[in-house]
Parts: C-alpha cells; structure tokens; sequence
C-alpha cells in the first residue's frame, strides 16, 4: 500500500515525463498537417492522390502516434523501461475505442501500477534475465489491453451513443445555452469522444438542406459557427497563455505554445493537448470556459460557418467573419486569463526534474 501511495503521490510527474516525451510528436505532426490544409487553402482535407493529401497523412500519423506515446512514457516513468510496450499499447487501444487522450493518460497509470507490481514477484534466477524483455511486456500489456478492451470499452461506447441522443434533444430554443454546452464538450477531452459527439451533431446540423433554399438552414450555420470557435480557442488560448505568462511553463510548453497556436488557426483542438495532460486540473477547466465563452458568443453575434471544420480557416466561407473573429478573441482571453491566473510560478530546474530530458533519461533494465 505505501507504494502505491509513493507512485500516486508523484502522479504530476508521471504526466509530465509522459508529456516531455509526447510534445515533439505534437509539434511535428499538427504543424505538417496544419501546413498541408493552409496549403491547400480549404477547411477540408486536401484530396487523395495529392501531394497535400500525402503531408497531410504524414502529419496525421505524427498526431495519431501522440496519446500512445503519452500513455507509454507515464508507465515508464512509474515502473521503467518494461512498462512502456503495455502504457503505448493501452494509448493506442485508447484511441481505439474512443477514449482519447483522457483515456490514454489511464492507460498509462494502469500500465504503470500493473507492471510496478508485477516486477515485485520473486522468481527463479534462470527466468530473471528475460522477465523485463518478455514476461513482463507481454503479461502487463494482456492485463492492461484486456482492461482497456473489455472493461471500459462497452461502457464508453454507450456512454457517447447517450450523450448523442441527449444532445440531439435538447433543440434550439435557448441559442445562448446551446453554445454553452457544445462549447464545453469540444473543449473538454480535445478530439476525444465527447468533442467528437459535439462535432459530429454540428456537422450533421451543416448537412441538413433547407428544400425551399438549396442550403443549411441559419440555425445549423450558428451552430457550426460556435463549434468552429470552440474549437481553435483551447490551442491558440494556451499559446497565447504561454507568451503573456512565460515564468509559468516550461521551454518546452513555450515551444508547444507556438505550435498551439498555429493548429488552432487551422482547426486541430488537439493543440492543446500536452498543456491539459501535463495539469489537467488547471488547464480543462479553463480551456472548458474559455470555448464556451466564445462558442456563446459566436452563435449570440449571429456568426455563421458553413463549412464542417473550425478555426479561422474557415473565414473566407464564414457568415459574419467579424463576429467569428470577435468571438474567437473572447475565448482566448477568457482561456488565457483563467489558466494564467490558476497556475503558479514554475522553474526550469524544477521541471527538468520532472519530465527528464533525452539526454539525461537513461534506459536501463532492471
């Protein structure tokens, strides 16, 4: 039991070595894949067969790569070098069943704790040598896919089929508390499962023809216009968060910051990501507030997006590109404000402890 509590009592370190480890797969993958929509100068996806469509995948298997990278580099910093194969393999199976970074982050624990415990078991000297290269992985990644698979996996997937029907019913009456919510769940687990259910309701609004116009109907438009706000404010919200308070993260929250703010610019919430993995207590809440700040806004202002995307991208084909714009701003400054005032003072020294740097880390088995 007290090791236990040793593994949870340092949790926040977990997270940051998990996060120190995951932010270049970030940077590399959201900018070519930001680069690649900007290039082709449409809030789509860039069309197959295409130079575009092929910068895009490549960027897209960076930001795929993200939350097992995540959740392996927690287990390795809980339980060392044998608890990364089952931590990245409960990210990938994560991913899999929609759980998102969230649930890569559990993965990650999960993992840790399993193979922490398992190392303790006493066993002969003949099987020592290849319990950290084989028992080991291959036990702790049965327990924790299994887990993964079969224990949270159903009641994740009836859980979004829920909140599906209960999104759908609550109509349009009250325009200011619809953007409210949708702007809290797109910002809540940043491209997980209940950003996605959020998202997959305004695109769907988008596809409903109005027969007597030809197009989507005012309502839809508002409604994508406060999904598309919602969804660049959380990563441009904490890169603008880390230029107004730099002793306040890291150098390389500072260097995620930039790149933050340019998948915001193109629509990839998942910028956000390394900031609410590294303290989720301090940054969701605030991410939550700022996107529906400026959601609210967006649909309050009469702002209208066509387009099945977010971010300012979608400009060019927006209804009311000030309003857009305006709320946009709003949400950044209620995100940026919120988490600056939430999070203390951090030193290098301190950090660099924390997260480890590839120079330092030094795998070994044991």
């Amino acid at each position: 039991m007290d090791d236990l509590k040793g593994l949870f009592k340092n949790t926040r370190q977990h997270l940051m070595s998990g996060v120190s480890y995951m932010i270049p797969f970030v940077v590399a993958g959201g900018v070519l894949l930001a680069l690649s929509v900007l290039l082709y100068g449409s809030a789509a996806v860039p069309p197959d067969g295409t130079t575009l469509n092929d910068l895009f995948n490549i960027g897209a298997a960076g930001l795929g790569l993200m939350v097992p990278i995540l959740a392996g580099f927690i287990a390795f910093s809980m339980a060392d070098r044998p608890g990364i194969a089952p931590g990245a393999i409960g990210g990938a199976l994560a991913n899999k069943i929609g759980a998102g970074f969230l649930g890569g982050i559990v993965a990650g624990i999960l993992a840790g704790v399993v193979v922490f415990y398992i190392k303790k078991i006493k066993v002969p000297a003949v099987m020592r040598s290849v319990m950290p290269i084989f028992v080991i992985p291959l036990v702790g990644t049965f327990i924790v896919g299994g887990l993964m698979m079969w224990v949270l996996g159903a009641p994740i997937a009836a859980a979004m089929v829920g909140l599906k029907l209960w999104l759908a019913g609550l109509g349009t009456g009250n325009i200011i508390a619809l953007g409210i919510i949708l702007g809290l769940m797109i910002a809540f687990d940043m491209g997980g499962p209940i950003n996605k259910v959020a998202y997959g309701f305004g695109t769907a609004m988008v596809g409903t023809i109005d027969q007597a116009t030809g197009m989507a109907a005012p309502m839809a438009l508002k409604i994508m216009a406060g999904i598309g706000v919602a969804i660049c404010v959380p990563p441009i919200g904490m890169g603008v968060a880390t230029f107004l308070a730099p002793k306040k993260y890291t150098s390389e929250e500072k260097e995620a910051g930039k790149a933050a703010v340019l998948m915001g610019l193109i629509g990839i919430t998942e910028g956000a990501i390394p900031f609410a993995a590294s303290d989720p207590l301090k940054v969701i809440p605030s991410i939550m507030v700022g996107a529906a700040a400026g959601a609210a806004t967006a649909m309050f202002l009469g702002a209208g997006n066509p387009a099945p995307w977010g971010g300012w991208i979608v400009l060019p084909v927006s209804i009311g590109a000030g309003s857009y714009v305006i709320a946009t701003l709003v949400g950044v400054a209620v995100t940026a404000l919120m988490v600056n005032t939430l999070k203390p003072k951090v030193t290098e020294t301190a950090a660099k402890t924390a997260v480890g740097s590839s120079e330092e880390v030094e795998l070994t088995f044991e």
